[in-house]
């Protein structure tokens, strides 16, 4: 509690402490949020692919659940990812109330937005399931997952949606410890419920709904409590156009960004079952949570550095706001460098942490080192991203999460298979290195010239604001 404790006492910390010291601080604990809030998902996948005899199948089952989970998340980035970086400049620009009423008007849109997913997915999961690539043999598992998880909406959303305005304010220690409480309870839970009382995959949605539960209740008492900064505050609830839809369409570019992901893994899994069958969608199962195991700690980074940027960014100090870009650039290419020689030497390991079945290791290892063959170029993409974001700058930040997922690897789906027939399931996992190729190119230098415009700008403001103050001195 300590980082919290100085936090408070110090609200303008983000202004005063070394770039370095202070990215360190905040980036520590959302990459390890970010691990664990990832634990939800891939520690299901674990104990499901275990399961005697059946383990497989619901494997396979579990992974076409996850376009939609994956949807439920991305609701949630829509309010979060927009409202927290624009409550972290009006606190860098002093404007405390403005703080406020966008941390009031995101929680009851969030509240709002899950009560519609819920409906949503309850009614109508089996037919989703099945145009997501469910096979007869799988269909059976994946509409007992759904039928419980989407129970659970609410929880997820509040938990994701309202810990990204703890993280905001500083508070990345609490923030840690919000997805800590429910992830250590879902992997207590899961045994218990899978094994123990033989509940199979609806014991792991089960497990999965009640920690998300203890989650949401550890944010939400921290948040209308004494110790938080920003505390939601019931004068603030009733949504304002003005407060909203400007968080709306800075999280647009988040929402994109995961949403797509489902699209994308549907795209997949659909081709896959086409060319290769229920393997080659076990083996997507797979690789898609190995990535995502790669790319939310990059996430996590980027949510470390948005306060310094956003705050810095509101302050019009140009110089930290270039320093925490610079630093942030740096450990997230290291971090993918890193990942990326773990995945082509031991893709083994990896996949056997997910199943026990030697054919679906065997395959998962040739098809995962094609997957993954561009990740070490991904620091890139999710350094120059996420700093779109902290930045405010929402068109940015949309147009390379569109161009990246929709103009490039969507089609390059259907056009690998096309092209190199030889082996034409290798050639679908193949779209995913050439897209992100082609993307970090572009992302690069649109990035190198808007970050700069923004600047330039940003040091003119300041100027400005220094001059006008001495004429009225």
């Amino acid at each position: 509690m300590l980082h919290t404790l100085k936090a408070n006492d110090n609200k303008d910390f983000l202004r005063t402490e070394p770039i370095g010291k202070l990215l360190f601080r905040l980036a520590l604990p959302t990459v390890v949020a970010q691990i664990i809030n990832m634990l939800y998902n891939i520690v299901d996948r674990i104990y499901i692919g275990h399961i005697p005899e059946s383990g497989d199948l619901a494997l396979t089952g579990l992974g076409v659940c996850l376009p939609l989970i994956m949807i439920v998340s991305a609701f949630a980035a829509l309010v979060s990812n927009g409202g927290a970086p624009r409550a972290s400049i009006f606190m860098g620009a002093g404007d405390n109330a403005s703080a406020e009423k966008t941390l009031g008007n995101c929680f009851v849109t969030q509240i709002f937005v899950s009560v519609l997913l819920t409906a949503v997915l309850l009614i109508w999961n089996r037919e989703f399931l099945l145009a997501f690539g469910a096979s007869e043999n799988t269909i059976g598992y994946a509409v007992d997952y759904m039928n419980i998880y989407a129970i659970g909406t609410i929880f997820v959303q509040l938990t994701l949606g309202m810990n990204a305005f703890i993280t905001a304010q500083g508070f990345a220690t609490t923030g840690m410890l919000s997805v800590l409480i429910g992830a250590v309870l879902n992997i207590a839970l899961d045994p218990v419920f899978i094994f123990a009382f033989g509940m199979g995959v609806k014991g792991a949605a089960a497990a999965t709904v009640i920690s998300q539960a203890a989650s949401c209740t550890w944010v939400l008492i921290f948040l209308f409590g004494k110790r938080t900064y920003l505390k939601i505050r019931l004068k603030y609830l009733k949504p304002e156009p003005k407060i909203i839809f400007p968080a709306l369409a800075l999280g647009l570019s988040a929402f994109v960004m995961q949403s797509s992901e489902s699209v994308i893994l549907v795209c997949f899994n659909s081709s896959l079952q086409r060319y290769g069958g229920d393997i080659a969608v076990g083996a997507m199962t797979v690789a898609s949570s190995v990535m995502q195991f790669a790319l939310l700690p990059l996430q996590g980074l980027g949510q470390g550095a948005q306060p310094i940027v956003s705050y810095n960014f509101g302050a019009k100090d140009a110089s930290r706001v270039k320093a925490a870009f610079k630093r942030l650039l740096v450990v997230s290419v290291a971090y993918a460098s890193a990942l990326y020689i773990l995945a082509m030497s031991l893709p083994g390991v990896f996949a056997a942490m997910f199943t026990s079945s030697d054919a679906l290791i065997d395959y998962t290892s040739r098809a995962l080192r094609i997957y993954m063959a561009a990740m070490f170029m991904m620091g890139v993409q999710m350094a120059c991203q996420m700093t779109f974001v902290a930045i405010g700058n929402a068109k940015a930040s949309i147009l390379v999460a569109v161009v990246r997922k929709f103009v490039l690897l969507l089609p390059l789906i259907y056009i690998m298979p096309a092209v190199f027939t030889a082996d034409k399931a290798a050639a679908v996992f193949a779209a995913e290195p050439v897209a992100d190729a082609l993307a970090v190119s572009f992302t690069a230098i649109l990035f190198f010239f808007r970050f700069r415009k923004s600047m330039r700008s940003l040091t003119s403001e300041a100027q400005l604001s220094t001059e006008t103050s001495g004429a009225e001195l």
